[in-house]
């Protein structure tokens, strides 16, 4: 029989609570998030778009819930995610093609990935209400 030995004490895998929290530690997170985020959000879509072929009164369902502030909430909430995500996409493109990756750089890319998707979200929603005629 082979003989067994202890194991030697070897460092652990780092783990989160080894690192200090980094912006492009948490936009990482972030754009994982949003994208499982987007999956439910997408179900929406296509409850809406299954109500529109249905029926008038289906399509008032879903139209009187959008409508409400739980709807709307989600409906922000969903605009975020689908904006940052794309632009956090953008973010992995530019890294692909080998740029970006400098302390100052990565770090320039999250706060804009950040405040851009921010900035896009009430664009998209003010245009959005100036378009409806303000909010209902």
């Amino acid at each position: 029989m082979a003989e067994t030995r202890a194991s030697a004490q070897r460092p652990l895998s780092p783990h989160l609570s080894i690192y200090k929290p980094m912006l492009t530690m948490m936009m990482s997170i972030v754009h994982r998030i949003t994208g499982a985020g987007l999956y439910f959000g997408t179900l929406l879509v296509a409850w809406w778009l299954i109500a529109a072929a249905s029926s008038p009164n289906a399509y008032a369902g879903i139209g009187s819930f959008m409508s409400s502030f739980l709807g709307r909430l989600i409906l922000l909430g969903y605009t975020w995610a689908l904006v940052h995500h794309m632009l956090g996409g953008i973010r992995h493109l530019i890294w692909d093609t080998g740029r970006g990756f400098g302390p100052h750089e990565r770090e320039w890319l999250a706060a804009a990935n950040l405040i851009g998707s921010i900035g896009l979200t009430l664009v998209i929603w003010v245009v959005g209400y100036l378009y409806m005629g303000g909010p209902h």
